[in-house]
């Protein structure tokens, strides 16, 4: 388990950050989190959904756009630094593997590159879901592929996309989120299935918090961590061990 992300070389390189998805709830935390740490920061989102980002008026950039257009990202991305994605299975035109794809091609080489998922997403095939958890994604999928609303299959492929490239990546699998004030850095472990995460809740302002923390930690690069709110129970059972990812 690890109680958090560190900084180092990373917090120095870092000064201009890409949110895409930015005017989403998870997307506006990240924005506040970013501006916070005194990062210049460039939004992207649907031209409709503008609005949304009314409250940061004057203090960033916004590109109107779908997220899996390769020229929005092109626009959007160019001298940043990191780049935090919401992956978001929308419709069925492979909007969350389009989204992946333009920010892979788009990034400068050795950016950061910071995407969101669920615990669903698994890395090397050793993370371990209960049959409730493994039925619930089912139907969600068969659901939404019947309604035409998500594609979870998608973000699988995005992700798997992510896994496989060169660059400095990190992927950050969420629990079930809810509102609230910040309880702090989550903790993460490598697998879904590790005690620590038991509680399977995160604080969506934390979530947020730790992909902004994750732009500027190098221990992170390459990695998938599944995160659960701090204060949860099973986060304080073994607050105790090592400060350092179980696998």
């Amino acid at each position: 388990m690890s109680g958090g992300t560190g900084g180092g070389a990373g917090a120095e390189r870092m000064r201009k950050v890409c949110v895409v998805g930015a005017s989403g709830k998870l997307g506006q935390y990240m924005v506040r989190h970013a501006l916070e740490r005194g990062y210049e920061v460039v939004g992207v989102c649907r031209e409709r959904s503008v609005p949304k980002l009314a409250a940061f008026q004057g203090r960033m950039t916004i590109v109107p756009g779908f997220t899996n257009d390769p020229e929005v990202i092109r626009r959007a991305v160019a001298g940043c630094d990191g780049v935090l994605t919401v992956l978001v299975p929308w419709g069925v035109r492979q909007y969350a593997s389009g989204t992946a794809q333009a920010v892979l091609d788009h990034a400068r080489p050795g950016a950061r590159l910071v995407f969101s998922c669920g615990w669903h997403i698994t890395r090397d095939g050793k993370d371990t879901y209960s049959r409730w958890f493994k039925a619930g994604v089912w139907l969600a999928a068969r659901l939404g592929r019947l309604f035409r609303a998500v594609e979870i299959d998608d973000q699988v492929e995005a992700c798997r996309r992510v896994f496989a490239s060169d660059t400095r990546w990190t992927v950050v699998r969420g629990s079930s989120l809810e509102e609230g004030k910040s309880q702090g850095l989550p903790v993460w472990s490598g697998h879904v299935g590790d005690p620590v995460l038991g509680s399977n809740l995160t604080r969506r302002v934390d979530f947020a918090l730790f992909m902004v923390a994750a732009l500027a930690d190098d221990t992170l690069v390459r990695q998938a961590p599944a995160i659960v709110g701090r204060l949860t129970p099973s986060a304080l059972a073994h607050a105790g061990g090592l400060d350092v990812p179980r696998d």
